[in-house]
């Protein structure tokens, strides 16, 4: 029998993952001892790799959950322990999932402020990039900003924001028209959520820094998206944003900055006013595409008023 440290939890590589995925489990427990010292190498790289650009490039409000929650370089984290600083300053936890969480039930996960967030860490050949999360763009990335308050009430709005989107659009009677409207409301909602939540950046003083997941988790794009003329800059406009498509398999050009913290949960509120006077229901197409299992969790969960 092939002994567990060398199995490990490499995304896309982890028999653990396989077997939960089979049994339909989607929300599950860390198996920390499953972690192999490969795993562990690759954390200690990425986290000694990227801690010197989040000096230069991140805000002030990450650089501070980092070390409310005591993250280091010296292992994965355990879920269990950064829960136990996390719940007492905002109300969040970390909720381990074994691989992609339908768009709605993710959504909703956050307006019960619990962070879907994946077990499995990249291969140490692809330290650079990955495509897909892992518990670096997870724990490292998203969980540090969740320690601060008004950030977390910007989370919890974004998923009322979703409820409130899919119950609504079970109101129009005509089928065609209803996968139309939720589609585009999807595209708004998901547009917006990657230009804030996971790219977004952020007036602090003169400077202007990085709040964004995918840029705090990457140390490539962190410092090129501020240091580099060619990405462009600019002051966020809601009706520009829910328009804007995207593509995930390169740095970004095009990013957006907000004020501050407040000025993002008032987006949220504006996004949703946007919602409710039909400006959300024919935004312009491209990228994301919304595919056939998303689209079915905002349908059911407005059809079932699912809590």
């Amino acid at each position: 029998m092939q002994n567990t440290q060398t199995i490990g939890l490499t995304t896309g590589q982890a028999p653990f993952i396989e077997q939960a995925q089979n049994n339909q489990q989607l929300f599950i427990q860390q198996p920390y001892p499953l972690y192999s010292k490969q795993n562990q190498e690759t954390w200690v790289k990425l986290y000694k790799k990227i801690q010197p650009k989040w000096e230069k490039f991140a805000c002030q409000k990450f650089l501070q959950g980092v070390q409310k929650l005591g993250l280091g370089y010296q292992a994965i984290p355990k879920l269990q322990e950064i829960n136990e600083f996390l719940k007492p300053l905002s109300g969040f936890k970390a909720k381990a999932v074994s691989g992609y969480v339908p768009s709605y039930l993710f959504f909703n996960a956050l307006r019960t402020r619990n962070f879907p967030t994946t077990i499995t860490i990249r291969d140490g050949k692809q330290l650079d990039y990955l495509p897909e999360p892992d518990i670096f763009h997870d724990i490292a990335g998203h969980v540090p900003m969740h320690t601060d308050p008004v950030f977390s009430d910007v989370l919890v709005r974004f998923g009322e924001l979703a409820r409130n989107a899919a119950l609504d659009a079970n109101t129009i009677k005509d089928p065609k028209r209803k996968i139309k409207v939720m589609e585009s409301r999807m595209k708004a909602m998901a547009r917006f959520f990657w230009f804030t939540i996971e790219f977004g950046l952020m007036r602090q003083g003169d400077a202007v820094k990085a709040y964004g997941s995918g840029l705090l988790s990457s140390a490539g794009e962190l410092e090129y998206c501020l240091t580099h003329k060619e990405v462009q800059k600019y002051p966020i406009q809601l009706q520009w944003v829910v328009n804007q498509s995207f593509e995930i398999d390169r740095y970004q050009s095009l990013l957006f900055i907000v004020d501050c913290f407040d000025h993002l949960y008032q987006l949220v509120d504006q996004l949703e006013q946007s919602m409710i006077a039909g400006q959300l229901d024919n935004v312009a197409p491209g990228e994301p595409a919304i595919n056939e299992e998303d689209l079915a969790s905002f349908l059911d969960a407005g059809s079932n008023d699912l809590d």
